[in-house]
Formats: C-alpha cells, structure tokens, sequence
C-alpha cells in the first residue's frame, strides 16, 4: 500500500508485516515494514570502486565501542563458520562479543553457542524481520545497542557483527563497522566476482569461500582471481575454506592490522 502520510503512526505496525512507503521531504523514497523504523535505500547506480569506498571514521570513540568488525555477505556463504573461525583464533588473547542477526530466528547465534565460540554470556542474537540490510546500513541501532552494552560489560577489544544473509547489494555503514569483511563463496559460480555490489567493491576484505566445492561446481579459481583484482582495484582478497582451517590466518592478520592502525594498540 503506498501512502503520502509519513506521521508517527507509522513507526508503530506492533511489529506486522504491513509495508508503507511514501517520498520523503528530502525526495526519496521511504518504507516502513517488520517494525523497522522507517528508512530510505541509498540508490547504488555502479558496481563500486574499492578506492572509493567509505574511509573509516576519525574520532571515533573506541571505549563507547570496541573496534567492530562487520562480516556480510549472501546466505550460505560461511558468514557463521567465519565467526566461529575468528572467536576461536581471537579469543584466547583478545576480550571479544558478538552480534549476530537473523531474519525471523536466533539461529547463528544459537550455532556460536552450541559450538563454544563465546561464552554464551557474550553473544547476542537480534533478529531484523524482512530487510536484514537496513539493520547494517540504515537503521543500525538494532546493532548498536547490543554491541555497545557488550562492550562496556566485557571491555572487549574486537566486537564481531555478523549480517543476515542478503543480496549484493547489500554492504555495512562506517557508522558499525570499522572493519568489513564480505564472504561469497564459489558455488555461485565463477560469475559471482565480477558481477560486483559494494560488499565486493568495498568491503576492506573480500573472502571468496569453499573453494573446495570450485570442481564440482566447475568454477575456475583463476577467473574469480582475475576478476576480484579488477573489482577491487587491486582491493585485498583471500581464497578460503573456512570450515577446514584455510585462509582463516590470512583473514585474522588483515583484522589485526586493521584494529593496529585504528586504535594505535599492538597486537598481543
């Protein structure tokens, strides 16, 4: 249903699944749904340049909240596996919490648990109904909340949002991640590199994952190189198995080098 009327009645669908969207003062387009606040989408006209991408924020506040890495990507790819993968690599000598969010379930976090990622203490699990983008690009504050109370309650030193799983287009704001890994894997095919979206343009890591499947699948490894280097204007990638240990190091370097430079702390 379209509608011109973009008062506060709005805000409050008690958590249906009515949709209603309207222009805004400001020319674009709104819609309100699941219980999200209403929100705009930032029109994406090109693929994206990885030397473009969104630097990250000056005087940001790293004791309001720890350095946060967001983790996107489409479903399926091993955006759950990488968290695990990380807690595991991280936690012994880092504080860590994490965030995960799932469309209508608490699955991922529930998988972090049942696999002692974290204590289960320092996981939350948020769920974004319908449009599991706006919760990391326009209205993060459903992230926010829980990542700066775990924050605060852990001194953490790295804090790990994972995204719902979603398309392309889809990508983190700097306002919740200082640090962005996107994660694809190659059962999509070879095709999957070049047909770009920000998460593969500019993301500060791209994870090209299970590249064991790339046989069955008849993916050619060489292709999606070539193709990640032209997408990222030479932007860092990594070529992994997750799940079975492989590439996990090179990733975990990257975040470290990353929260150095950030927070002027060296790595223990």
């Amino acid at each position: 249903m379209a509608s011109n009327d973009h008062h506060d009645h709005d805000h409050h669908h008690d958590h249906d699944k009515s949709t209603s969207s309207w222009v805004g003062a400001d020319g674009r387009v709104y819609h309100s749904h699941d219980g999200l606040a209403p929100h705009s989408h930032e029109p994406i006209y090109s693929p994206g340049y990885f030397s473009r991408r969104a630097p990250p924020l000056v005087n940001r506040d790293f004791n309001e909240r720890a350095f946060t890495v967001g983790i996107g990507g489409p479903v399926g790819t091993g955006k759950t596996a990488l968290m695990l993968a990380l807690c595991k690599f991280l936690r012994d000598k880092y504080s860590l919490a994490a965030v995960t969010n799932d469309i209508f379930t608490k699955e991922d976090g529930e998988f972090l648990v049942k696999h002692g990622a974290l204590p289960e203490e320092r996981i939350r699990a948020v769920e974004t109904g319908g449009c599991p983008h706006a919760a990391i690009r326009e209205d993060i504050s459903i992230n926010l909340g829980p990542l700066e109370e775990l924050s605060k309650l852990y001194k953490t030193d790295i804090l790990l949002c994972e995204s719902g799983g979603d398309n392309l287009a889809a990508n983190f704001s700097r306002e919740l991640a200082d640090y962005i890994i996107y994660i694809i894997d190659v059962s999509g095919g070879d095709k999957i590199p070049r047909k770009g979206g920000p998460g593969i343009t500019q993301a500060d890591l791209l994870v090209i994952n299970k590249t064991d499947l790339a046989p069955a699948i008849g993916a050619d490894l060489g292709v999606m190189e070539r193709d990640a280097l032209r997408m990222r204007d030479g932007g860092p990638f990594v070529f992994a198995q997750v799940k079975h240990g492989h590439g996990v190091e090179e990733i975990v370097n990257q975040v470290l080098q990353a929260w150095e430079a950030a927070t002027g702390k060296k790595r223990k």
